[in-house]
């Protein structure tokens, strides 16, 4: 018997699989790791990837934003905020004129212990602005005219009105946008939701540049720079973290610059040539925080469709302690129950603006088309199990031997593992 851990919640789960059985266990190749953390991000903070460093920048700025990402994301604010804040200090700004925007999108806002969480250290916590951004709040912002698509722009006013902007995230695979962090935290972190429903319509999400690990030819991602274009600019602080959340990468510079920088690292791990496609294939949410609900869960099924056969079994495993996700995730969601797959899509295809969340559904049809797709989930209900759509196991050990029982039969069973989740794209090697 051999164990095979996946990332599931904070602790991980422990998964038996037959030593007769043949196993791919697809991860990251091992990653550097950067032995002195805090004397790297120094490091970066004074060796920009294009532009000044940031304690030239902070000399001559008069108002300062910067935006992080929300719980949902391992961002190690803890360890990059206090020399980002002592830099802008040090060179003369007050604590007033600098403002923390937790680039929430259309997610909850973070408060109490969450926002302690986030933001990782007390001195910030006690000494500076620490706002969320309200995508519904019409007030908070500002209209920069439409896209070369027309899709109106209205970003957050204390962003707009800064002229310090720093984007604080992580760079990692993305199932819409190719991959996280940069320009993505400008929009949809700190859009309108009007922006953002433009953004996430069906068609975008259905074209087939929108997807894992890809920026050339993408419609979302190609929007989201001509907004950063549009906004005037701004700056990156980008980590890669490797499979134990330790820092592998870091740098700051131009939003673009640093972002492509970040991109063309994480790359070499992140994306894994496979020789084969798998009938059974065993993935994750990704463990905490990503996997809290069903609704970031679907990342982890859209990660994996590449190296699953047309007609075969996809087993995701995810805590989804906090049950479905938003109520309007959840309304999306008994959409597709009440109305099935197709006519589902049909009437997302057919309205230009997407009711909120709802895109998330719709990745969800992308993996449903693919193959059969199950879930281990034994934190929700029955009626939030009824709701994701798709098959959800009790018992996971009995579900793998039925999905290797129904592909192989009496030969020798083959499946996949991908313990990482979303955080790994495996695709089927050219011979």
């Amino acid at each position: 018997m051999t164990r095979i851990t996946m990332n599931f919640g904070r602790g991980g789960l422990p998964l038996d699989l037959e030593d007769a059985w043949e196993v791919t266990v697809i991860r990251k190749p091992q990653m550097p790791l950067l032995a002195d953390p805090a004397a790297a991000v120094a490091q970066a903070l004074a060796r920009p990837v294009g532009g000044a460093p940031l304690a030239e920048l902070a000399r001559t700025a008069r108002q300062a934003c910067i935006l992080i990402c929300d719980i949902t994301r391992p961002v190690p604010n803890g360890l990059l905020l206090p020399p980002v804040l002592r830099t802008l200090t040090d060179a003369g700004m007050r604590p007033q004129q600098i403002t923390i925007l937790i680039a929430t999108g259309l997610h909850r806002p973070n408060l109490g212990a969450e926002l302690r969480e986030v933001i990782g250290d007390d001195w910030v916590l006690n000494n500076f602005r620490i706002e969320n951004h309200d995508a519904c709040a019409d007030a908070d912002h500002v209209d920069l005219g439409p896209t070369s698509q027309g899709i109106g722009v209205q970003l957050d006013r204390r962003l707009v009105q800064a002229d310090l902007r720093l984007a604080v995230g992580l760079v990692e695979p993305h199932f819409m946008a190719g991959y996280s962090g940069g320009r993505k935290l400008i929009m949809p972190g700190v859009a309108h939701q009007q922006t953002i429903r433009r953004l996430h319509s069906a068609a975008i999400l259905e074209h087939p540049g929108t997807r894992n690990c890809r920026l050339e030819g993408n419609p979302l991602h190609q929007q989201q720079l001509e907004i950063v274009a549009r906004l005037g600019g701004a700056l990156g602080l980008n980590v890669v973290l490797d499979d134990h959340r330790r820092l592998s990468l870091v740098n700051f510079g131009e939003i673009n610059a640093s972002h492509l920088a970040a991109v063309d690292f994480v790359r070499r791990y992140a994306e894994v040539p496979v020789p084969q496609r798998f009938a059974t294939v065993i993935t994750s949410g990704s463990g905490y925080p990503l996997d809290r609900n069903f609704y970031q869960t679907i990342k982890g099924m859209v990660a994996a469709l590449d190296v699953l056969e047309e007609g075969g079994d996809l087993i995701v495993v995810s805590e989804c302690c906090e049950g479905l996700g938003s109520e309007a995730f959840v309304r999306a969601q008994e959409h597709l129950v009440a109305q099935g797959p197709e006519p589902f899509l049909k009437t997302l295809l057919d309205k230009p603006v997407a009711d909120i969340d709802e895109w998330s559904t719709q990745m969800q049809l992308k993996a449903m088309r693919r193959g059969r797709v199950q879930l281990y989930a034994p934190a929700l209900s029955p009626q939030q199990a009824h709701l994701t759509g798709i098959a959800v196991v009790e018992d996971l050990p009995a579900a793998i031997r039925r999905s290797l029982q129904a592909h192989h039969g009496t030969g020798r069973p083959v499946l996949a593992v991908i313990p990482e989740g979303p955080y790994v794209v495996p695709y089927l090697a050219k011979s």
